[in-house]
């Protein structure tokens, strides 16, 4: 079955780097989208970033943008996602999910990732 495990998160002072890593297997990865969303306490899940499946198209949300970098490498039936983050301020603090789409093109919309990682804290303290 499809798993993604996230792992990386912590506490971090702001202004400060953090590197998020999403470890999926049990299919091919390298024809479908993935990204990194967040939820922060008593918010909604929302978009961060988003990679296609050769990683050669990126896109971001504008509140990250030209902060955090999402990568990653495909190989037989697993993928690396990673989520560098630099600049980090406590706007940033939440649960960072890793998702994956089952084909297509990167999108913002969560309901289009039907695979999903358990999540990973992030805290930025100011």
């Amino acid at each position: 079955q499809v798993q993604l495990v996230e792992s990386g998160g912590g506490l971090v002072q702001a202004g400060g780097s953090l590197r998020l890593s999403c470890a999926a297997s049990g299919r091919t990865f390298s024809d479908a989208a993935m990204a990194w969303f967040r939820q922060a306490p008593g918010k909604e899940r929302e978009f961060v970033a988003a990679i296609s499946g050769s990683g050669i198209s990126t896109n971001y949300a504008d509140s990250v943008k030209g902060r955090f970098t999402i990568a990653r490498d495909n190989a037989k039936n697993t993928a690396s996602l990673s989520l560098r983050m630099s600049s980090l301020g406590p706007e940033d603090t939440a649960v960072y999910y890793c998702a994956a789409r089952s084909w297509g093109f990167l999108s913002d919309l969560s309901s289009n990732y039907p695979y999903w990682g358990q999540g990973t804290q992030v805290t930025v303290s100011s």
